[in-house]
C-alpha cells in the first residue's frame, strides 16, 4: 500500500502543480454547467427526477472525456520526457505504479464530480430531490470514470505520445459506447455479448434513473480491472525489453 500511495502522491502532485489538471477540471465544469442550463433546466415545468436524469446523462459524457484527458499523460508523457527510466529503476512494482496512477486520476475525478454538486442542489431549490437518486447517479459517474480511466491508462501505456494516447483511449471508449449498435445487426450469442458490453445503454441508464444494479456495478469494476491488468502487463513487457 505504501508503494501505491507514493506513486499516487507523485502523480497527484503533477496534476495539481501544473495547469493541465486545472484546465481540464475548469473546462469540464464549464461544459457541465452549460449543458445543465441549456438542456436540463428549461422554462417548461418538469419533475425533479427528470431534470436529475438529464444532468447525469450529460455528466456521463463529460466524465468520460475528462477521464481520457487526464490519463493521456499517465505513461506517454513519462516516455516522452524520459522519466519512465526512473520509474523502471524504482523499487515499485508495475502493479503499484499502475495502481498509484489510477488512484491519482480517480482523486482528480472525485474532485471534479464534487464540483458539480451544486447542480442537483439547484434542482432542490424549486423541487424535491431524492437523495437516493443523487447517490446512485454519482456512484454511476465514478464507476464510469474508473472504467474510462483504466482504458485511457492502457492506451497511454502503449502509445508513444500523448496525442495518440488520447485518440486510442477515445477510440476504446467509443467502441464500448457503440457496441449496442453492433448488437442490433448481430446474431445470438454475439448479440447478447455486445449488448452487455455497452458502456452506457445497458448499464448506466439504471444509475441515471436512480437505480443501483449489481450487474452494472460488476460490469464497470470488471472493465476497470481488465484494463488495469493490461496496463500492468504492458509495463512488464517494456521493462524486460
Amino acid at each position: 500500500m505504501r508503494g501505491i500511495f507514493v506513486a499516487a502522491r507523485r502523480d497527484l502532485s503533477a496534476y495539481l502543480n501544473s495547469m493541465w489538471g486545472y484546465v481540464i477540471v475548469a473546462a469540464v465544469l464549464l461544459l457541465d454547467g452549460i449543458l445543465f442550463n441549456a438542456f436540463a433546466l428549461t422554462d417548461t415545468p418538469r419533475y425533479s427526477a427528470d431534470v436529475l436524469r438529464d444532468f447525469f446523462y450529460f455528466s456521463f459524457g463529460t466524465t468520460a472525456i475528462a477521464s481520457i484527458l487526464l490519463t493521456m499523460r499517465s505513461f506517454a508523457e513519462e516516455r516522452q520526457t524520459g522519466t519512465m527510466v526512473l520509474l523502471d529503476a524504482s523499487p515499485l512494482t508495475d502493479a503499484q505504479i499502475v495502481a498509484g496512477k489510477f488512484v491519482a486520476v480517480m482523486a482528480m475525478l472525485a474532485l471534479l464530480t464534487l464540483g458539480t454538486a451544486y447542480m442537483p442542489a439547484l434542482v432542490g431549490v424549486n423541487g424535491k430531490v431524492g437523495f437516493g437518486h443523487v447517490f446512485a447517479g454519482y456512484l454511476g459517474l465514478l464507476l464510469v470514470g474508473a472504467a474510462c480511466s483504466a482504458a485511457g491508462m492502457f492506451a497511454s501505456s502503449i502509445a508513444r505520445n500523448q496525442v495518440f494516447a488520447a485518440v486510442l483511449g477515445g477510440a476504446i471508449v467509443v467502441f464500448l459506447l457503440t457496441t449496442w449498435m453492433l448488437a442490433r445487426v448481430s446474431e445470438p450469442p454475439i448479440k447478447e455479448i455486445l449488448a452487455f458490453m455497452s458502456l452506457f445503454d445497458k448499464h448506466f441508464r439504471g444509475f441515471m434513473n436512480g437505480r443501483i444494479e449489481v450487474q452494472s456495478v460488476v460490469y464497470y469494476l470488471s472493465v476497470t480491472y481488465v484494463f488495469l491488468m493490461l496496463s500492468t502487463r504492458v509495463l512488464a513487457l517494456r521493462r524486460w525489453r
